[in-house]
């Protein structure tokens, strides 16, 4: 069975644990930035991750 979009990212963000930014997400999963955002969006409004604004860079972490 498949994993979706947003299982893929929280796999991710469980590897990388300094965070990292949309661009860097999509990339890795490559996936667009579209779809990474919308991804990043529903694991925000479930208050399973965290952003942190670092200059213009926005770090994405999963909540502890």
């Amino acid at each position: 069975m498949n994993k979706t979009k947003k299982e893929l990212v929280v796999e991710l963000l469980k590897k990388n644990t300094d965070g990292l930014t949309l661009v860097e997400i999509s990339k890795m999963l490559e996936i667009s930035r579209n779809t990474a955002a919308v991804a990043i969006a529903e694991l925000k409004g479930e208050g399973r991750m965290r952003i942190r604004e670092v200059g213009i860079a926005h770090l994405h972490y999963l909540e502890r």
